[in-house]
């Protein structure tokens, strides 16, 4: 990729974060919709099929999960949570929503003192179904996230039969997200509206 298209690419898919991120904050009536979301996610086959489901925990505007999340810790699946280090995210088996903690950027994540204990930690190949947060799709499955990478990394060691299922409002839905040939595309995509089937792995 010559610089001057590097630059076109970057210049792109800064200009969709921020049109996403705009658009997601001014959208009304977030934690009604990000339930609904929460609930069609939960009744999927694939939902019900998995036994180890990694969630995230929302931040800023995106689809809010805390709120459901309660009501999935009821069930008998093991509910997973990611929290970062060093630039990496680890995975933590939540047993009760006081394993949480309000941390930096008024983020939900572990309590620090959990956090090495054997009987939390989960490793990437356990999970069977992976819940995934982003700012701007489209529909093929393509993810733009904050730029970090964290969820990039993650995935790439996921087993390729455990679906990466995406939430998202209809607003962060966008014609074409500029993918890069590392990028992964999400199996599905959830909104309030519909559900849109993705590429998956087969998209690279």
């Amino acid at each position: 990729m010559s610089t001057a298209t590097d630059s076109d690419f970057q210049t792109k898919k800064k200009a969709i974060r921020e049109e996403a991120h705009r658009l997601r904050n001014a959208l009304p009536e977030k934690d009604a919709l990000s339930m609904g979301i929460c609930q069609t996610l939960t009744a999927s086959a694939e939902y019900q099929k998995a036994k180890t489901v990694l969630w995230y925990l929302d931040a800023r505007s995106e689809v809010r999960t805390r709120h459901f999340i309660p009501t999935a810790l009821q069930s008998d699946k093991k509910i997973v949570v990611p929290y970062c280090v060093d630039g990496f995210l680890q995975l933590f088996d939540l047993k009760t929503m006081e394993d949480l903690s309000v941390g930096m950027y008024k983020i939900l994540e572990p309590k620090a003192e959990l956090r090495d204990k054997p009987e939390y930690r989960v490793e990437v190949q356990e999970l069977d179904l992976i819940v995934v947060p982003g700012v701007a799709f489209d529909r093929r499955g393509a993810r733009m996230g904050h730029g970090f990478g964290y969820y990039d990394k993650l995935l790439e060691h996921a087993r390729t039969d455990a679906p990466l299922i995406a939430l998202a409002f209809e607003c962060q839905l966008f014609e074409e997200i500029p993918t890069a040939p590392h990028d992964i595309f999400m199996d599905q995509l959830m909104t309030e509206k519909t559900t849109y089937r993705g590429l998956g792995r087969k998209g690279k």
